[in-house]
């Protein structure tokens, strides 16, 4: 299993149009939260996420693509 630290870089990085803060919360919980750096709207935010099954690299790589759908879901939900 990754370090909590790794898992956070990793999903940090996994959004370049935004700004994404990942930290540890409580233990072995994280909080993700994906923001436009420029105004700080808040596109994902996400309590409670445990890394247990965010073990290698293909997992947080999955993770974070469906981070990506459900903010791109959001999207075209308020565009009517």
């Amino acid at each position: 299993m990754l370090a909590i630290t790794d898992i956070c870089h990793i999903v940090e990085s996994g959004f370049p149009a935004f700004k994404c803060d990942c930290i540890e919360t409580s233990p072995g919980l994280l909080q993700i939260k994906v923001y436009e750096p420029c105004s700080g709207r808040v596109e994902l935010l996400l309590n409670g996420v445990s890394p247990e099954h965010l073990v290698t690299i293909r997992d947080i790589s999955n993770f974070i693509g469906e981070l990506r759908t459900e903010i791109s879901a959001g999207r075209r939900a308020f565009a009517g």
